[in-house]
């Protein structure tokens, strides 16, 4: 009897009890019939590609196919068993498309070079998912692709996947957890088979893009034998990609750019993407561009920042200084970029922060990971970055792939993030700015990043000079033979009609013109120009006005507020009753409501303050509770309040935030941050001060050098925990000598506040200063709570920060009769005021000196004019005496002290910065302090 369409299996109607039939499956095959069973049996057969353990498939394809089959005219139909094996094949299909989306990158046309072969996968094969050849003519469902809104007959399915996954742009999306963001990119790649529908004029911009690129390495190359520049040749198409993001961003409302990268190629996108004038280019080759600075730096570490016109409208492109540390500027192009649009009070989308990556420093340098971490937090996150690595396929002359990288690809890095990522092969341009314009639009869509690796190689060994053929022959024959991206895309645009030979020859000739005139505008300038001075950073003078009584007294009031309803913790309930006290005058101020103070003062008076640290909010300590949690609330990151964010009706912007576990990204953030927003006081914390290690780069080459290589001011203020309180080695030192080391033209302030009332000033001189640069403080541990280290609100609103405290004990007529004067930096300080009183020795000054850098020689010689009889002078430190400030300030001690002898007073030098053990830690502080009392 015929079954009308109502009563077949295969009816839409009856999905649920496909379905249901497939769960019994699960749990036991002998549940359901053999004909079931049979056909469940071929599904589960079926390879799994994903890497995971099951052999289960998603049913909503096999079920989707029922109901198409069902819908067929019942002449149509063919009997249950050649349905089922027609269902099991719709399921090989479906493997088969997400194979290609998953892995058919790894069979693209990536390689301009061509030079190594890679097997065929078999998981691309229809034959793996035991599909035949009689099948290739047999129409199936796309599997849910953008390829056609109709059924599609096998062949040209695999044809299709071939066409968007395999040729010469190719994706990575299958690894993002957003199943939305997946089928954006299914859409956009597959429904236009990954290939770009561009313009005449944009092609002929392309053209002449690469002519630019390669005309400025050949100039460079014949004008400047010998001198090294770190050649983009072989890379071209990376000033495609390049200019694609600037004028598609602009189109897209992007306003700024903010662009970082290490040496290869940097000349080129100076010239050609940021607006580097050729002439000022040519003069870093003559050698005298730097003379108006302190020291300068080589030609391809420079940055540059110009207006750039495009259709969209003009956008500033900035190019970031960097120094050989490759992917360092990461995190300062961040920090950059988040402090742009804050300035600007734009949408983060307005500003592009674009990441240029090497294939071996992006996967090997652990900077990279820290940064993209950073991506979406809320202290730090810019709205999406385009990565772009550009893979010459060396990494460094003398490297050899295998032991480049442990994963497939150098991207695989950016998976932490789940950002997508772009294979393009440089050879062909038109893709190559596709991969951008994509990147562009994923952006827009959803402010999320995305890495473009840029598949090219390198014409010329690691510098010029090198020889790559001898450790790479093979490469570097095949490199040989190649003609070069320009001629390759010049004779395309020639056969397709868009540009004749001799013109395309013509801008050749045109743009060394433009380079010869430029050469010469250079050399007149230079043979003209009269020899500059110098330039030397001005002594670090604040304009400080301390705030009056009257407007500390309401702002400490207005700290202390609550909303109704907001319950604190117990802990923290403490500390607001006695900030409550304190802002009444009834208690002496401690060290957070110093701080505290010091913010609001300025908050009050319109001036941006942010903080970021690991322990930031709360501090390390349990001493700042900046942001308060209500402890009534369930729901975790609700229920805050941040005193800090209310102290005025027309206040600055507070912001503190609990970094990430980093130290070198978060810091070098915070100096991008303070190089464009020099109006705000921003402020990073390390959780102790010994963590600074973890950043060591960014200190030596940005922030104690920046200005004196590349007149870039800073005003970024390091907050660092030091003092020796037996914790052990990690937890006592802030290295405080590297910083001294550092120091030299008045390039840093280093400072170690021994009071509430000198925080509060140093804090504020940092925010007025007329001439910017970093400032270090060695901040305490113990003296948060130190029941000496404290002050009172009429401190606050007289003097300013003083370099030199003098000894108060001792009356001005008493001086004359000190025989020993104790200098000291720091906690030591109360100790050794602890054992003087002890000891009833009414002969000894103890004098602190609390700026280390610049030394205050003038402050401390009329503070030891004080005592014209004494006999001694000392310096006093808890560090070891190869740590510390001893080494450094010996010799201005001494000049200072004379004609009294010069006296060391404290531990002899160690490897380590201080002991493992409580009881040796208390024996050395008790020798430290007895010993600057003795001779």
């Amino acid at each position: 009897m015929q079954r009308n369409a109502s009563s077949s299996f295969l009816y839409g109607g009856n999905a649920p009890y496909v379905e249901d039939q497939y769960e019994q499956y699960l749990a036991d095959p002998a549940q359901v019939p053999p004909e079931w069973r049979d056909y469940f049996d071929a599904l589960r057969a079926t390879p799994a590609v994903d890497g995971s353990s099951t052999k289960d498939v998603p049913h909503a394809p096999v079920v989707e196919r029922f109901q198409s089959l069902a819908r067929r005219p019942a002449d149509a139909r063919a009997s249950a068993t050649e349905l089922l094996d027609f269902a099991r094949k719709q399921v090989a299909v479906q493997s088969l498309v997400a194979a290609y989306r998953l892995v058919g990158t790894r069979q693209a046309d990536l390689d301009p070079l061509r030079w190594t072969h890679t097997p065929p996968l078999p998981e691309l094969a229809p034959a793996y998912y035991g599909l035949v050849n009689a099948d290739l003519a047999l129409t199936f469902s796309g599997a849910d692709s953008y390829f056609s809104d109709e059924d599609m007959p096998l062949e040209q399915l695999v044809s299709a996947l071939q066409q968007t996954y395999t040729r010469t742009l190719s994706a990575e999306f299958m690894h993002v957890g957003s199943a939305e963001q997946r089928r954006w990119w299914q859409m956009r790649l597959e429904s236009t088979r990954s290939k770009p529908a561009l313009p005449a004029a944009k092609k002929r911009r392309i053209l002449e893009r690469l002519t630019a690129a390669e005309g400025l390495e050949k100039y460079l190359h014949t004008r400047f034998v010998g001198q090294t520049r770190f050649s983009l040749e072989g890379g071209e198409s990376l000033i495609v990609l390049l200019d694609e993001l600037v004028q598609g961003g602009a189109a897209r409302g992007v306003r700024h750019a903010v662009m970082g990268m290490a040496h290869r190629g940097r000349l080129s996108v100076l010239l050609n993407v940021a607006g580097k004038p050729a002439a000022s280019l040519f003069d870093d080759f003559g050698g005298d561009a730097d003379a108006d600075l302190l020291a300068g730096d080589v030609k391809y570490h420079k940055g540059h920042t110009a207006m750039v016109d495009t259709e969209g409208g003009p956008v500033e492109v900035a190019l970031a200084f960097n120094p050989s540390h490759l992917e360092i500027i990461n995190p300062v192009v961040q920090g950059i970029a988040r402090a742009k649009s804050e300035a600007n009070k734009l949408p983060r989308s307005a500003v592009l922060p674009i990441e240029i990556h090497g294939d071996a420093a992006v996967i090997g340098q652990g900077v990279v990971q820290e940064t993209l971490n950073l991506s979406y937090t809320r202290g730090h996150g810019t709205g999406g970055t385009v990565h772009v690595v550009v893979n010459n396929q060396v990494g460094f002359t003398t490297s050899d792939p295998r032991d480049a990288r442990s994963s497939y690809y150098c991207t695989d890095i950016a998976k932490t993030i789940e950002a997508p990522v772009l294979h393009v092969n440089g050879d062909d341009p038109e893709a190559v700015a596709y991969a951008a314009q994509l990147a562009l639009d994923f952006r827009a869509e959803f402010g999320r990043s995305v890495v473009i690796e840029l598949v090219c190689f390198r014409r010329h060994g690691h510098q010029e000079q090198d020889t790559p053929t001898v450790t790479q022959p093979l490469m570097y024959r095949a490199i040989a033979a190649h003609p070069g991206v320009r001629a390759i895309y010049a004779k395309r645009l020639a056969a397709d009609g868009l540009v004749t030979a001799q013109e395309a020859d013509q801008w050749v000739a045109t743009f060394r013109e433009r380079l010869d005139a430029a050469h010469g505008e250079s050399v007149r300038g230079r043979a003209a120009g009269a020899e500059a001075q110098a330039s030397v950073i001005a002594p670090a003078v604040a304009v400080h006005v301390a705030p009056s009584l009257e407007q500390i007294t309401t702002l400490a009031a207005r700290l202390t507020r609550l909303p109704e309803g907001h319950a604190l913790h117990p802990l923290v309930r403490k500390t607001l009753d006695a900030r409550r006290e304190m802002a009444a005058g009834t208690r002496a101020l401690d060290w957070g409501m110093g701080e505290h103070l010091a913010f609001a003062s300025l908050l009050a008076a319109g001036t941006d303050v942010r903080l970021t640290g690991q322990d930031s909010e709360r501090g390390t300590f349990g001493h700042r509770h900046a942001v308060l949690h209500n402890q009534d609330r369930q729901v975790r990151c609700e229920g805050l309040y941040v005193p800090l964010q209310h102290v005025g009706d027309e206040q600055g912007s507070f912001s503190v935030t609990n970094s990430t576990l980093s130290e070198a990204a978060v810091l070098a953030y915070e100096y991008g941050y303070s190089v464009t927003r020099p109006e705000a006081l921003t402020l990073w914390e390390a959780q102790f001060g010994d963590f600074a290690n973890g950043a060591q780069v960014v200190i030596d080459q940005f922030i104690s050098a920046g200005f004196a290589k590349w007149g870039q001011r800073s005003s970024v203020t390091m907050l660092l925990p030091h003092g020796q309180e037996g914790a052990g080695p990690e937890h006592a030192s802030a290295r405080l000598e590297r910083y001294l080391q550092l120091c030299a033209q008045d390039n840093l302030r280093v400072c170690q506040p021994t009071t509430p009332a000198q925080f509060f000033h140093l804090l504020r001189s940092q925010a007025t200063l007329p001439e910017r640069r970093p400032l270090v403080v060695m901040t305490p541990k113990s003296l948060l709570r130190h029941p000496a280290a404290v002050s009172s609100l009429a401190d606050l609103s007289k003097g300013g920060f003083a370099p030199v405290i003098g000894d108060a004990a001792i009356a001005a007529a008493d001086g004359y009769d000190v025989e020993r004067v104790i200098l000291c930096s720091g906690k030591v300080y109360y100790e050794l005021l602890e054992h003087r009183a002890k000891g009833g020795l009414r002969n000894v000054a103890i004098v602190r000196v609390e700026q280390l850098y610049p030394f205050p020689a003038a402050q401390l010689a009329a503070e030891l004019a004080w005592y014209p009889n004494a006999r001694v002078v000392v310096w006093c430190q808890e560090e070891a005496q190869n740590q510390g400030a001893w080494r450094t300030l010996e010799p201005e001690l001494r000049v200072v002290a004379h004609p009294a002898p010069l006296q060391y007073a404290g531990p002899a030098a160690m490897a380590s910065t201080a002991p493992g053990s409580a009881a040796v830690h208390a024996a050395l502080q008790a020798e430290l302090v007895r010993s600057a009392f003795e001779d």
